[in-house]
């Protein structure tokens, strides 16, 4: 009896132990951003408001952004609608380090992402006679992040294009 219930025990704890060590942390980088966000913003296309959403997708393979902004028109400028996609994805090695991006008026953008901090940066590869764009989530505290888009000519020097602050729906 007392054979069995040892090797019931050792079964149970190497049981456990292998789950422990098979669970997913591959988003784990990720947790603070998933969900979905308002938020307002200016920039070079004026004061503007829209919201993202950034979700699991295809069994957790990949994490799927959507993003929709809006800018009034205002004196000569035209009103603008934004919308975009991006799949955020795995590389070889299986960590999330490369996103593509597609949006309304023709653009495709391939990133490389790091993690400086807290927060998650997104960093144009270099395409020839295109500017190299930077995109940064920056946690502000539980609830509110600030967002920061750059364009660069040399990689070196950004200037920023728009910025803005975010709070996740309740």
């Amino acid at each position: 009896m007392k054979i069995k219930m040892l090797s019931l025990a050792v079964y149970f704890f190497g049981f456990v132990s292998i789950s422990l060590a098979q669970e997913d942390t591959t988003w784990s980088r990720w947790s603070w951003l998933i969900g979905d966000w308002v938020g307002e913003g200016s920039g070079t296309p004026g004061q503007g408001t829209g919201w993202f959403s950034l979700h699991s997708s295809l069994g957790g393979k990949i994490l799927l952004r959507k993003n929709h902004s809006e800018y009034p028109a205002a004196k000569e400028k035209r009103e603008i609608v934004h919308d975009d996609i991006m799949i955020i994805y795995l590389d070889d090695s299986n960590q999330p380090s490369k996103a593509i991006y597609f949006d309304n008026e023709g653009h495709t953008i391939n990133y490389m992402i790091s993690y400086p901090g807290t927060g998650i940066v997104f960093t144009s590869t270099k395409v020839q006679d295109a500017p190299i764009y930077r995109l940064t989530y920056a946690p502000l505290d539980t609830d509110a992040i600030n967002v920061k888009f750059e364009m660069s000519k040399d990689g070196e020097k950004f200037l920023t294009y728009l910025e803005g602050k975010c709070r996740k729906k309740k």
